[in-house]
């Protein structure tokens, strides 16, 4: 720890409460006096050596010796060196806004001019009046400190003048270890020695200015604040270059004895010591007499302002753990973990990174609002956003704040990233990773219209891993999602918007698991552990752990055409003394044809409208997909424009297997089973509308023709037209064709009989199967007899009371379209 400034560092510190008692008073005791004695007898012992150097230079005519020594003490020290004062780190948003900041030291390095100049006279009027006139060592300071700390029988003043304590205060700085720490403090010759040939090369390698400077910026003003600039900012709440002279007079008294004349803890002797340094000002004749008696009636006013180290009071935390995380574990910011510590906490950085806070703030309101951190299911969720064709991570919230997991609410994991960026194993990624089977079948050119068959059960059999080795369990049988969906063919389309199991499984079996998992880490996806991806049949179901960066990365590739960047978090770093320093990139590339990213575009735009998560749209051109992990463990959502891509994940901290999301209720609101559609395409859908608010939309583009050469992949069903049949036989016949039947407002018409089927909508001919029909069935001619049930024969628009026959429900016909299951069996 420092000592204070104006004195030889291992003095004990005066309690601001009283004044120190005279060590030679008439009730001292003999063992007090002997312990003072001596301690006087040391000050006169290095007193005498000051004056011994001080002659040192005049002393040529003594003999060879003396000379030899004047010229060592002149010339310059070999391990002089005035690097290593730890400064502040900060880590920025993409705006310039602070995000965190990291110490050991809380210090802000600044410019002579960035400093008040009566704060400089301030603390030269208590500390070193004549700084200017004297060289590195005040013969006249010294002599009287050693005069007065005799005639008071203890150590009142110290005689090192400005340099000598900066040198001091250098040295303490740079002790790394504790032993350099005792040595820098030590009361002996030898020290003092080597601080004063410190300090008189240091005044023939910068001027007065930059001596005074850099003291201003190494001294400790107490309560944790180094230099002038961090603690004008802590007790003041302002600049050091606002200070006005109360203040200054305030913080030039606590340089003494930082932990005397600390202002938040000992008030009373700081005031007191702050009109010691006006009285002292006004004897300089530096400031009138009058305005230094004005200023001294005046009380201590502060705004205490605390600056926190690390990323737990930061609004982005999580975000913030990452990039604190990417330099301590990245050798390119040290050889060592201690010396990457050491760059952060002690190196000054301005760390500037991609985060959005319009993105950040809207997922973490959409992540909170879905999932509240203390739930009453323990549930968490978390949202990576990343943006396409640059790898830019925007936002990275979880449902958590940052802290133990003692405490409710809280918790070190980042679940958002990998294990080297947040201690995360990861989670099952589920029927997310269908994708990559999907981009791997277009990459060779299947087109959208070709069709397998998906079996109600599949018995994973005849796949090969990349070294040609057989894996695969036939005595394991695979099946479909909650929906039973199978046992009959589906496209390349269907099958997605449908998120077929055992569809995907055979599309794995066609393309190669090998050229599946390779195209999947050609996008940058690896076990959160870091890990390459394990190679098994149920690799297209997502059964690998990975984290929502990677998974939004990979995703940002589509929406990039293609072009896949690494995740990055940092834009930026400039060193203290203003050099830039080297940051990992984000390695961008072409690892897919334009042309099949459009491809899997096309095809995944229609989840949001026709699939899994229809109702999930933006109102602007997006794609994405569902994910349900087995047994309901964790459900996904990953989905993304060309402007900004996202993956959420949603699950238990506890283990996903051992608490299900099945029956579940969750503060009041309960969801039943929980799919991917169900509380992650939500959570994305907020988070991508807010982040996106302002942005001009920006469209895809259409696939290669060559796609469509088997048609558009879309399943059509045969509409029968049932016009001119009556209500009941209608329905029977639509359903019986796999159509839903709803009846709208008569109409007036001449073709058709009152009472039966006018007009039917979408019309007879191919369409999607499966979709509804509107029927409006016929009032009549227009001057036909009044309607004796209810119509008006012409003369309105009531609505016929004709109810659709009942007949037995439909699975998942529940009056509107219910998110589709896509689990991993």
């Amino acid at each position: 720890m420092p000592t204070e400034a104006g004195s030889d560092g291992g003095d004990s510190v005066p309690s601001p409460a009283r004044r120190p008692r005279r060590v030679l008073a008439g009730t001292t005791t003999r063992a007090e006096k002997v312990r003072a004695l001596r301690g006087l007898g040391a000050l006169g012992g290095l007193a005498g050596v000051l004056v011994a150097l001080m002659l040192l230079p005049t002393a040529c005519t003594a003999g060879v010796g003396a000379r030899d020594a004047a010229d060592w003490f002149e010339s310059e020290p070999e391990d002089l060196s005035t690097s290593g004062v730890p400064q502040r780190s900060k880590i920025l948003a993409a705006d310039g806004s602070t995000m965190a900041t990291f110490f050991y030291q809380n210090r802000v390095d600044v410019a002579l001019d960035k400093i008040a100049p009566i704060a400089r006279r301030a603390v030269l009027a208590i500390e070193d009046s004549r700084f200017y006139e004297h060289g590195a060592i005040d013969a006249q300071g010294t002599l009287r400190a050693l005069a007065s700390n005799l005639n008071s029988g203890q150590v009142t003043q110290g005689g090192s003048g400005i340099t000598q304590q900066y040198v001091k205060n250098l040295l303490l700085a740079q002790a790394d270890s504790a032993a350099e720490q005792r040595a820098a403090k030590e009361i002996s010759a030898a020290r003092k020695i080597r601080e004063l040939r410190y300090a008189v090369a240091l005044e023939k390698r910068y001027s007065k200015d930059e001596i005074l400077r850099r003291y201003l910026n190494i001294a400790y003003y107490g309560d944790g604040a180094y230099g002038i600039e961090a603690a004008s900012r802590h007790y003041f709440s302002k600049p050091a270059a606002g200070l006005d002279l109360a203040e200054a007079a305030l913080l030039a008294g606590v340089v003494r004895y930082p932990y005397a004349y600390d202002p938040v803890h000992h008030p009373v002797a700081a005031r007191e010591r702050r009109d010691i340094v006006l009285r002292r000002m006004a004897e300089l004749g530096w400031i009138d007499r009058r305005l230094a008696d004005a200023t001294a009636r005046l009380p201590v006013k502060l705004r205490v302002q605390d600056v926190k180290s690390g990323c737990v009071t930061s609004k982005a935390p999580f975000f913030c753990d990452y990039v604190q995380r990417e330099i301590l574990t990245s050798p390119v910011f040290g050889r060592t973990p201690g010396e990457r510590e050491k760059l952060l906490k002690r190196g000054g950085l301005t760390i500037r990174t991609t985060l959005d806070w319009r993105a950040q703030r809207s997922a973490q309101r959409a992540v909170d609002r879905h999932v509240p951190a203390k739930n009453s299911a323990r549930k968490a969720a978390a949202e990576a956003m990343v943006q396409p064709g640059t790898g830019e991570i925007k936002a990275m919230v979880v449902d958590r704040k940052l802290g133990s997991n003692k405490e409710r609410g809280k918790t070190w994991i980042n679940f958002a990233a990998d294990a080297s960026h947040g201690s995360s194993i990861g989670m099952q990624a589920g029927s997310t990773f269908k994708v990559f089977t999907l981009a791997a079948a277009l990459e060779e050119d299947l087109p959208f219209g070709t069709r397998l068959m998906a079996p109600r059960g599949y018995t994973p059999v005849g796949y090969r891993d990349c070294k040609g080795r057989r894996v695969g369990d036939p005595s394991k049988t695979l099946s479909n999602s909650a929906d039973g969906e199978g046992g009959r063919t589906f496209s390349l389309v269907t099958g997605t918007h449908h998120s077929v199991n055992t569809f995907f499984l055979a599309l794995e079996k066609k393309v190669g698991l090998c050229e599946t998992a390779k195209l999947a880490e050609r996008l940058g996806m690896r076990q959160s552990n870091g890990r390459p991806l394990e190679q098994f049949p149920s690799f297209t179901l997502g059964s690998g752990q990975v984290s929502p960066v990677r998974l939004a990365a990979a995703y940002a590739a589509f929406g990039a055409r293609g072009r896949y960047c690494s995740p990055i978090a940092i834009r930026q770093i400039t060193a203290a003394n203003g050099r830039r320093m080297k940051v990992p990139g984000a390695g961008c590339k072409q690892a897919i044809d334009e042309g099949v990213a459009d491809a899997v575009s096309h095809v995944l735009r229609g989840v949001l409208t026709k699939g899994t998560a229809r109702g999930m749209g933006l109102g602007r051109p997006a794609a994405g997909k569902t994910g349900t992990v087995d047994n309901f463990s964790a459900a996904w959502f990953a989905g993304y424009t060309p402007d900004l891509a996202a993956a959420v994940w949603v699950g238990d901290p506890r283990g996903g297997y051992r608490y299900p999301m099945e029956n579940l209720c969750m503060d009041g609101e309960c969801y039943g089973t929980v799919f991917g559609a169900t509380i992650p395409a939500p959570i994305w859908r907020q988070s991508m509308l807010g982040a996106l608010a302002g942005t001009p939309a920006t469209s895809f583009h259409r696939p290669p023709s060559h796609y469509f050469s088997e048609g558009s992949g879309e399943d059509k069903a045969k509409l029968p037209d049932v016009r001119g049949l009556r209500l009941r036989a209608a329905v029977a016949k639509l359903r019986a064709a796999g159509f839903k039947v709803r009846v709208d407002r008569p109409v007036e018409s001449r073709k058709y009989k009152r009472g039966t089927v006018a007009e039917m909508s979408p019309g007879p001919g191919s369409v999607e199967p499966g979709g509804t029909v509107t029927l409006r069935l016929s009032k009549g001619a227009k001057h036909g007899r009044p309607d004796r049930r209810g119509g008006d024969g012409g003369r309105g628009g009531g609505r016929e009371q004709v109810p659709v026959p009942p007949a037995t429900p439909e699975p998942g016909d529940h009056g509107r379209p219910s998110p589709q299951p896509d689990r991993l069996p």
